[in-house]
């Protein structure tokens, strides 16, 4: 018998406590996000650094210190992980909850979610990440289908879903274009859309700005 298993055996029959030895048994749920995210900051930095196209798989893994298999079994590729930093990175600035279930005033809950979708757009990282596949996305159409399902196209949606609650109808002009109300509002966050869509600094990307027009928004929608 070695001596951690007959001090084991002796603390035992003293009746007194064991102290629990942690093995190298199955990684906890945050030890596994952690791990995750940090994969993912790892993948980030690759292709902002060399572009999406150049960047390969087993260049992400030897980065992260991972297998391969790591990466297609949880991510699928690399227009995976471009999804995920997209979903990661917009749950940090807004809540999807607020969209779902928020019983407050339309003012309150759009206002609170246009200043997070704000924050989102003008995000370092996010503004590089939109120049990478402006740059690249010609090539690539597998990363702008990602970036569109899991950035725009969920704001979308989510956008859609809350303007047909009908609490929330209530409180909105009946002769609106309710289709029409997802898109309006995020060209309304947005704001100057050409000199976004052409690289060029707007005039005024301050809290103050998107207020205004926050307020130009609701002066024409609510009853």
């Amino acid at each position: 018998m070695d001596k951690t298993t007959a001090s084991t055996v002796a603390a035992s029959s003293s009746g007194k406590p064991v102290p629990t030895r942690h093995g190298a048994g199955r990684p906890r749920a945050e030890e596994v996000e952690a791990r995750l995210q940090a994969l993912l900051q790892t993948a980030g930095e690759l292709f902002i650094k060399h572009g999406y196209g150049k960047v390969s798989l087993e260049m992400i893994a030897r980065q992260a210190r991972v297998a391969v298999r790591t990466i297609y079994v949880k991510f699928g590729g690399k227009a995976g992980m471009v999804a995920a930093m997209i979903e990661a990175k917009r749950g940090a600035y807004m809540s999807a909850h607020a969209l779902i279930s928020d019983a407050r005033p339309v003012v309150e809950v759009l206002g609170e979610f246009a200043r997070g979708l704000h924050r989102l757009l003008h995000a370092p990282e996010s503004q590089a990440l939109r120049h990478m596949i402006a740059a690249e996305g010609k090539d690539n159409p597998e990363l702008v289908e990602a970036f569109y399902k899991a950035g725009p196209g969920i704001t979308l949606e989510l956008l859609g879903r809350y303007f047909e609650r009908t609490e929330v109808r209530a409180q909105l002009r009946e002769d609106l274009p309710f289709e029409q109300l997802p898109t309006f509002f995020t060209n309304c966050v947005i704001g100057d859309t050409l000199a976004r869509m052409l690289d060029r600094p707007q005039h005024d990307e301050s809290i103050a700005a998107l207020d205004a027009r926050m307020a130009l928004f609701f002066r024409a929608v609510l009853r």
